[in-house]
């Protein structure tokens, strides 16, 4: 089977290990993985931003970096629901309405992937370790993965999962939202935080790099024994 990885760009610039980790796991489920190097920002920040017009010229940019790949696969659930976005967003438009739709129905989280697509639920992971999972808004609500995450965490051997109390709650960051509304943001990653601490966890895992620079920002200024990694890492534990 052969992916093609989305690396994303918190991953690429702040993160790359999260992009190493992804890769490692593809390929020992035999996958056999390559990289685009013509892909850029999916686009979302402007998007969001309400950049309608320019974000499109990054989106056109990803529909052809991909557009002769089998499987799109990126550790971002944010940023993968952006691609899935494309399809409403150039279903009008002659020249990329096909291709648009195409590279979202070949799309796929990292988790949603080896669940969903290979059917795998035990990754012959250990990580010996208490821990709690974050639920991102985007990856959720958006994509609609929420069940991927928690199989295979269930079936690390070692791992003493606890549940994030309020879990559905955002934790402010948002991308701009966190940038533009900025005293909103602090108290719902304060919050967030102190739900984190409330676990006893050590580590706090999630699937978006946004979300686990966020509150594991906050964590550490607040001086809290809590680290915050991307599920990857746990699951590449072997």
């Amino acid at each position: 089977m052969k992916v093609s990885l989305f690396i994303t760009c918190l991953c690429d610039v702040m993160a790359s290990d999260v992009g190493k980790d992804t890769v490692e796991i593809l390929e020992r489920f035999g996958c056999e993985v390559d990289f685009p190097e013509a892909q850029t920002c999916c686009g979302q920040p402007a998007y969001n931003s309400g950049h309608v017009t320019k974000a499109k010229e990054s989106m056109k940019q990803m529909i052809r970096a991909f557009q002769y790949s089998e499987y799109v696969v990126g550790p971002s659930g944010s940023c993968v629901a952006m691609l899935h976005e494309y399809a409403h967003l150039f279903k009008d438009d002659p020249e990329f309405a096909k291709p648009a739709q195409e590279l979202a129905n070949k799309s796929y989280e990292i988790t949603q992937f080896l669940v969903d697509v290979l059917g795998i639920e035990d990754v012959g992971a250990t990580f010996n370790a208490k821990v709690t999972y974050h639920r991102s808004c985007h990856m959720t609500r958006l994509l609609g993965v929420k069940d991927a995450p928690y199989r295979l965490l269930n079936n690390v051997k070692g791992l003493e999962f606890v549940e994030l109390p309020m879990c559905e709650d955002c934790c402010g960051f948002g991308g701009t939202f966190a940038v533009k509304n900025s005293a909103i943001s602090e108290q719902m990653v304060k919050e967030k935080s102190e739900h984190v601490t409330e676990t006893g966890a050590e580590y706090l895992i999630g699937a978006d790099m946004g979300c686990m620079m966020n509150i594991g920002g906050r964590l550490s200024r607040d001086g809290k024994p809590v680290e915050a990694i991307h599920i990857t890492k746990v699951l590449n534990s072997i």
